[in-house]
């Protein structure tokens, strides 16, 4: 009899790949272990497994499953947990990260009021709670009880996080099919140009053959970093957000662009072939969940240029102020008029982002 395909969801499938694996790198060896058979890799009839360094600093590879779930973790739950934390590692403060479909639905951090964990939840899932159905959940603190219930109240698949008290562990006993990981070392990870690059990135193509690349790292540590190209200067508030923006748009898959305001995203425009619909798709996903008045003094970072002055006429039309991009197209001094023409304050990262996973 076969399986029916809602079961095919939660039933891990067997699979026959080797303990341990060796690349050979310029004649430095690297040894990888199988740490976990997966439920399944990116769809239920493939199947998986994960592999971790046999040395150095691990996060996501030397995850705890704290509880299993239904079946396990798939290659796609993995995946998901592991951008959350690439985007985590760059708040000090406390944050969570929502993921989707290796996309964030929502990024926010303790704006320093003293706000709990929870808080800091609640704006991430909140920017998009229609995309949270089904997420991973990523935080850069202990989950707490309090935490806790309130990620139960919606569908979540796997929370990821450096522990969890007694309180949040006793909670999540209650949702039957969620994941709980703990990992450590997030604060130990790269993030910026100068630092140890720890590791290459290695993409497999489809006869293969390999793409090797050093990580993505930024050299935008704080709003010094940014160059302002336009009359208006950012405020101290916008420069802060643009900085928070373009951490979050280094993980959204391009065309990427991020709306935020107080360290909270309101939209999310991701995978997108040209710049203006990634605008757009970002600034209308913020209105159709309730975020429209919010954009009215919100920034906007791209995670590459903006070819055309479009993508500005239309930030102007949701009254976003401010913006960042790398710069770099043979249009930028339109770019920067049309920003001068609206008000709008435009800084430079002089760098790119693109993530094409």
């Amino acid at each position: 009899m076969s399986i029916s395909m809602r079961k095919r969801y939660r039933t891990r499938l067997e699979e026959g790949f080797p303990q341990e694996l060796r690349i050979i790198l310029g004649g430095e060896e690297m040894v990888y272990e199988k740490t976990l058979s997966l439920r399944y890799g990116e769809n239920p009839h493939q199947p998986a497994a994960f592999y971790s360094p046999r040395v150095g600093k691990l996060t996501i590879g030397g995850l705890r499953m704290m509880k299993s779930g239904k079946g396990g973790l798939s290659q796609t739950n993995v995946e998901d947990a592991n951008n959350a934390l690439e985007i985590l590692k760059f708040f000090e403060e406390p944050a969570s990260a929502v993921m989707k479909h290796l996309n964030p639905s929502g990024v926010a951090a303790s704006r320093g009021t003293g706000e709990s964990l929870k808080d800091v939840y609640v704006r991430a899932r909140d920017c998009d709670s229609l995309a949270a159905f089904g997420s991973v959940v990523g935080f850069n603190r202990p989950v707490d009880g309090e935490t806790a219930e309130e990620v139960l109240s919606s569908f979540v698949e796997v929370v990821v996080a450096p522990s969890f008290d007694e309180g949040a562990m006793a909670t999540f006993q209650k949702g039957t099919s969620l994941r709980v990981l703990q990992v450590d070392n997030l604060g130990e990870m790269s993030r910026y140009v100068g630092d140890d690059p720890q590791h290459h990135t290695i993409k497999t193509l489809m006869d293969g053959s390999l793409v090797i690349s050093t990580p993505l790292l930024t050299k935008v540590r704080g709003p010094g970093d940014l160059r302002t190209v336009t009359e208006r200067k950012p405020t101290p508030e916008e420069a802060a957000d643009l900085v928070f923006s373009w951490h979050v748009c280094m993980n959204v898959r391009s065309n990427g662009v991020v709306a935020s305001r107080d360290r909270t995203t309101l939209g999310i425009g991701t995978g997108q072939q040209d710049r203006v619909m990634a605008v757009k798709l970002a600034l209308e996903k913020a209105v159709a969940r309730g975020h429209g008045a919010e954009l009215k003094g919100a920034v906007l970072a791209s995670d590459g240029f903006f070819p055309f002055p479009d993508s500005i006429e239309v930030m102007a039309e949701h009254g976003v102020s401010a913006c960042v991009q790398p710069g770099g197209s043979i249009k930028d001094k339109e770019v920067i008029k049309a920003c001068d023409d609206h008000g709008i304050a435009m800084a430079f990262t002089d760098e790119r982002c693109f993530r094409h996973f």
